[in-house]
């Protein structure tokens, strides 16, 4: 059994016949229940602490629909190792990027946190990314930073990187990285960094590339990826293609939009949907 807000319902829900209909009969903490028809909004596995748990899922499963695997999304990643203490070093930076992998890249702020990263950019990402994976942050994406760096050099050869970087980034994010990416260079003027060396920096500056050590999981999650398989599902009318009068609804199902109130709009849209047809 499964309790949600306090009302107890067994993960099986039987169909029963009442004369010439089929009738769905619920169990519950509060009573047994009959009906024709039963409208699954159970939602997803994202924050625990509400009380979310698998019961869509189950019943889904219990009339012959297929699910897709489930994983959190709209999530934030965690970091290890040197990467974590930077990020520590640095929770509550923010910093407008640009962060993508192979498939899909977007353009907002990111923000460190003390487990690791989040930010806007980094929760839309986070739908796309796989176990193990590489992303790829451009911190400078406005710049062209191989032709700054350069440039920089022959202007101002006396500076320091770090004080030319700080025009463009939050000085304690530049500390952070002089520290990760040139410490031998950090009191050294630009006049002494040779241009392979500028160039190598540049590219961390526009591809910095990182391995997540995970995600912070459904505990912070906004939303749940993968649920029941639409292939099993009604578009128009949100009905069970293997079960008449059964509708499921919502983040249950295997829908996931973006940042931006795209996920209450469905849930709201496909609700409108199944109570049309109802």
């Amino acid at each position: 059994e499964c309790d949600r807000h306090g009302v107890t319902i067994e993960t099986r829900c039987d169909i029963q016949s009442v004369g010439s209909n089929e009738h769905f009969v619920l169990n519950t903490s509060l009573g047994g229940y009959e009906t024709e028809t039963l409208v699954v909004a159970s939602g997803g596995l994202s924050i625990p602490s509400m009380g979310v748990t698998g019961f869509g899922y189950e019943l889904a499963q219990q009339f012959g629909m297929d699910l897709v695997a489930t994983q959190a999304a709209l999530v934030p990643f965690t970091l290890g190792n040197q990467l974590k203490k930077m990020a520590v070093n640095l929770a509550g930076v923010s910093v407008d990027s640009v962060v993508g992998n192979e498939r899909q890249s977007f353009r907002e702020n990111i923000l460190f946190t003390h487990r690791g990263l989040s930010g806007p950019a980094i929760l839309q990402l986070s739908s796309y990314w796989r176990a193990g994976e590489a992303i790829s942050i451009n911190l400078l994406p406005d710049i062209d930073v191989e032709q700054w760096l350069v440039e920089s050099k022959k202007l101002y050869s006396k500076s320091l990187l770090r004080t030319i970087v700080a025009e463009n980034l939050p000085k304690k994010f530049v500390h952070e990285l002089e520290l990760l990416w040139w410490p031998e260079l950090t009191e050294k003027p630009l006049a002494e960094f040779s241009n392979k060396t500028l160039m190598e920096l540049a590219d961390q500056f526009s591809n910095w590339k990182i391995v997540p050590s995970g995600t912070e999981g459904y505990r912070t999650a906004e939303v749940t990826l993968g649920g029941v398989d639409t292939d099993f599902v009604s578009s128009k009318t949100m009905e069970s293609k293997t079960q008449s009068g059964l509708f499921f609804i919502g983040e249950v199902l295997d829908v996931t939009g973006q940042l931006g109130g795209f996920n209450f709009q469905w849930a709201w849209s496909s609700a409108y949907a199944a109570a049309q047809a109802v």
